[in-house]
């Protein structure tokens, strides 16, 4: 008959396992082995596996402790768990500036006026180059192309006389500008034979910010998703009225289209640890996938193919298509992988460095030119960076992909609150238009009863005033933002009203001031208050803090009044629409219409106006 052992499962150390293994013995061999003395043959063979035990509970301590968020430590670890919970974490970022390009236009007569040739405008492409002075070895890359030809609200081509010959401009300067980012571009092929399920390469570099673009032999091009069953990826299409060089003033459009379209050459990066990037790609064959299914009650109503019950199927909002190959496995192809490296704290460079274009990625847009002018043209292109670059760190540290990890578990990029798609919204990327103000409101009692959420919205023209979202902006916000709604989820976007407004203003200055130069300043302080960058929809205007901000202008005694009208008509360049001020101003505060809108000082130069008066 077997006997009952007395085991104790909770020892966790040396000692404890030790002193167990001899009370052990002790107990169930009373007289098999009495020896427990420090040099004993029996207790080498006891501590021993003392030992062993202490190790092994190390050890499985340790792992479990790794597979919660909270307490793991070591990197290639938090790496795996940021992936299961949707995070990317960064091994180094790159630092960001506003970069100038300039170039010279010969002038041409148009009618009776001087115009810039636009024949001879430059395109530089993107991910061109910039380098920095002489002595330092940061780089920077432009994403997007600069077409001088085109101007629009959210990048305008600034237009000024370079030379004057006989009283007439003969030469234009043209400037815009674009964001440029550090970091240098590596190129790395990988060469594919047979068709492999989920085939995965590998890039090796210290300092990978991530991959810029990826194309086979044969010019198709790749694209990165956050994971393989994600097939929708954003599409931009040149908007040719925007782009038609005959508007390059008075273009305000959206430059590109935003159009979504499902892709089967499609792959997924995560890094393996601080100096590996993994690239893996889909498991389908090109010539049998099952990508192309078009929804419809005879494969979709009467049940799926590979499962009978379907309240267990998971619908998503952007992949209705079930498949099993996730995209296609690159096959018989070489793939080039361009990639940044770089960024860091270092690339925070100081302004007015990046003086060097690459001028091998610029070229002309229109052929068969004056070669002398041409020549003349191409050499006058020139950058500088007007503010210095910001924004580069060393990467994420441990405690900060935890605490990412965290955070974006909860929010799982889709837009829950009305918050989450005010800022979804403001992000859009700027080459399919610009939101300068937004706004999101649940809808009123008498509203529609199929919306959701209300987006309010306004676009700036190309000298920074307030306008209407143009069609084309306001489609490629909802091609945006649908691929992140919910489900069940209604919009409506709309435009916000603008109105416009002038301030009058009456102050006593103290003695021995100068009253045009107080007065100056207190104009100043309200253009600067009234900054369109520094207003939202709906936020009311409150009178006692204007009172206070001219109080606190050096030289200001007393403020007698301030008064503030409205001013409207579009023949007059204002908004069409009127508003009762005096109506809405209750307890010294000017309240917004009921319908969204937003106050604006249209022209600042001559809406505030302001006198001195006697006392």
């Amino acid at each position: 008959m077997a006997i009952r052992r007395d085991i104790n499962y909770i020892n966790k150390d040396f000692t404890e396992y030790r002193s167990q293994l001899i009370n052990y013995s002790q107990t169930y061999f009373p007289t098999t082995y009495t020896d427990f003395t420090a040099t004993s043959p029996g207790m080498m063979f006891i501590e021993q596996a003392a030992y062993i035990g202490d190790v092994l509970s190390f050890y499985l301590d340790n792992q479990i402790q790794e597979n919660y968020v909270q307490y793991a430590r070591q990197n290639n670890n938090l790496f795996n768990l940021s992936y299961m919970y949707g995070y990317k974490p960064r091994v180094t970022s790159l630092s960001t500036t506003e970069v100038d390009f300039y170039q010279i236009v010969p002038a041409k007569l148009s009618g009776s006026e001087y115009v810039p040739d636009y024949d001879y405008a430059l395109y530089v492409n993107a991910n061109t180059k910039i380098s920095t002075r002489t002595g330092t070895a940061t780089n920077f890359s432009i994403e997007d192309p600069i077409d001088f030809t085109v101007s629009s609200s959210d990048n305008p081509t600034t237009v000024s006389v370079a030379q004057i010959t006989a009283d007439v401009p003969s030469q234009f300067l043209l400037k815009k500008s674009a964001t440029a980012f550090s970091g240098d571009i590596q190129t790395i092929q990988f060469p594919f034979g047979a068709p492999q399920e989920f085939a995965t390469v590998n890039i090796v570099a210290d300092s990978i910010a991530g991959v810029i673009d990826c194309t086979d032999s044969d010019g198709n091009k790749w694209y990165e998703v956050n994971y393989l069953g994600e097939e929708q990826i954003y599409d931009s299409i040149k908007n040719t009225n925007i782009n038609d060089p005959n508007n390059y003033v008075t273009g305000n459009d959206a430059p590109y289209l935003l159009q979504t379209k499902s892709v089967q050459n499609r792959f997924a990066t995560r890094f393996i640890n601080d100096s590996t990037l993994q690239l893996q790609f889909g498991a389908g064959s090109p010539l049998s996938t099952t990508e192309e299914i078009i929804p419809n009650p005879a494969n979709v109503g009467i049940g799926l193919p590979f499962g009978q019950d379907k309240l267990t199927s998971a619908y998503s909002p952007t992949n209705f298509i079930f498949t099993n190959t996730y995209g296609v496995a690159p096959t018989n192809t070489t793939l080039t992988i361009r990639y940044y490296v770089g960024g860091g704290v270092k690339s925070n460079i100081l302004s007015n460095t990046l003086t060097n274009p690459d001028t091998s990625t610029i070229q002309f847009i229109k052929s068969n030119l004056n070669a002398a002018l041409a020549e003349t043209t191409f050499n006058s292109i020139s950058t500088n960076n007007p503010i210095a670059a910001s924004g580069g760190s060393d990467g994420d540290s441990i405690e900060e992909i935890r605490q990412n990890i965290i955070s974006n578990f909860g929010s799982q990029m889709r837009n829950v609150t009305a918050d989450d798609y005010l800022v979804r919204t403001l992000s859009m990327p700027s080459k399919f238009g610009t939101i300068s103000k937004a706004l999101t409101q649940r809808p009123n009692a008498g509203g529609d009863a199929n919306t959701t959420l209300n987006i309010f919205v306004l676009s700036i023209d190309v000298n920074n005033h307030l306008t209407t979202a143009s069609s084309t902006l306001k489609n490629n916000l909802k091609s945006y933002l649908n691929q992140y709604r919910m489900i069940g989820d209604n919009l409506s976007i709309r435009d916000a009203f603008v109105i416009n407004i002038g301030v009058d203003f009456e102050i006593i200055t103290l003695p021995s001031y100068n009253n045009n130069r107080v007065l100056s300043d207190c104009i100043l302080a309200l253009q600067n208050y009234f900054l369109t960058s520094k207003w939202q929809i709906n936020q009311p205007i409150l009178l006692n803090p204007l009172y206070v901000l001219l109080d606190e202008v050096e030289g200001v005694q007393t403020v007698k009044t301030i008064k503030i009208s409205n001013i409207s008509g579009t023949t007059k360049g204002y908004s069409e629409w009127a508003y009762d001020i005096n109506g809405a101003t209750q307890n010294g505060t000017i309240f917004p219409s009921l319908d969204p809108s937003i106050f604006e000082v249209k022209y600042p130069n001559s809406d505030i106006k302001g006198q001195v008066v006697a006392i």
